[in-house]
Parts: C-alpha cells; sequence; structure tokens
C-alpha cells in the first residue's frame, strides 16, 4: 500500500503514516528499509501487519514539491542577490531578509551586496551539483534555506 509520513520522531524513533486508505499506521524505524532516514510529507509504500505498517520503502520517483535544481540554481546564479531563488523554494522569510540586505547594500558601499550575492552564487552551484533525491530531500522538503 501507499502512504505519506505525517510525523516521526528521532526520540522514540517511531512515527505514523497515513496510508491511500485513509487509515493511520504506527511504524518503527526497524521497519525502515531505505537508506535515507524517514522524514515528514515523504510517499512510501509498505505493506500492514494489523494496525502497524511493516517494510516500509521510500518511493524515489516521487518529488513531493515537484521544483526543480537547474532553475532554482540559474535563479541563484543569476537573480539570487534579490532573493528570488529563496522564494522559489518557499524559503519566503530568506528571501526578504536576502531582498533588503541586497538593496540596503547598496547604500553601505555595496559590500553587503557583494557578499550576499556571493552567497547566492555559492548556493546555486550548491543546488546544481546535488542530486536530484538529495536536492529534494534538503530544500523542498526540509525547506532548507542557507547552504
Amino acid at each position: 500500500m501507499k502512504g505519506k509520513i505525517l510525523e516521526y520522531s528521532i526520540a522514540t524513533k517511531s512515527g505514523i503514516i497515513s496510508g491511500h486508505d485513509g487509515v493511520r499506521y504506527n511504524f518503527s524505524i526497524n521497519e525502515w528499509k531505505s537508506e535515507n532516514q524517514p522524514l515528514a510529507n515523504q510517499i512510501v509504500d509498505f505493506t500492514i501487519n494489523e494496525e502497524q505498517a511493516i517494510g516500509i520503502f521510500l518511493e524515489k520517483n516521487v518529488s513531493s514539491g515537484k521544483k526543480s535544481k537547474i532553475v532554482a540554481g540559474l535563479l541563484a546564479i543569476f537573480l539570487g542577490g534579490f532573493g528570488i531563488h529563496k522564494f522559489y523554494l518557499g524559503c519566503t522569510k530568506s528571501g526578504i531578509i536576502t531582498l533588503i540586505l541586497f538593496i540596503f547594500g547598496m547604500i553601505l558601499l555595496f559590500i553587503p551586496t557583494m557578499i550576499i550575492g556571493t552567497i547566492a552564487f555559492i548556493e546555486g552551484i550548491l543546488y546544481i551539483v546535488k542530486s536530484d533525491e538529495d536536492f529534494d530531500e534538503q530544500y523542498v522538503q526540509n525547506k532548507k534555506c542557507w547552504f
């Protein structure tokens, strides 16, 4: 059966999956069969044993946010000073901070503007060189907004 992880606690090493049948199933990390740690909103494939999810596999072909690492990278490289890549990835607060630093940096001899432009350029390169799975996990699912 397919489902979506609603929550996962590292402390208890357990979580809850909402199955496509509308039922919620508890699971333990012992039943997790994929390399990466379980995260909220991941789509998984699993079997059921009473009210427990067992044999849980991450669906690798499903992107939760459908964001392109190439688009994010190019936005960061060419328009990164304006924070456009942050807005694209859903990091509105970080995008506003980037935009404000870029604009007010012009008043302060362009030093903050150059720094934020350099940071955005580095982020753009990082986006592009990451694998699709890593990009999706870090920047789309977990909303990692800086580096």
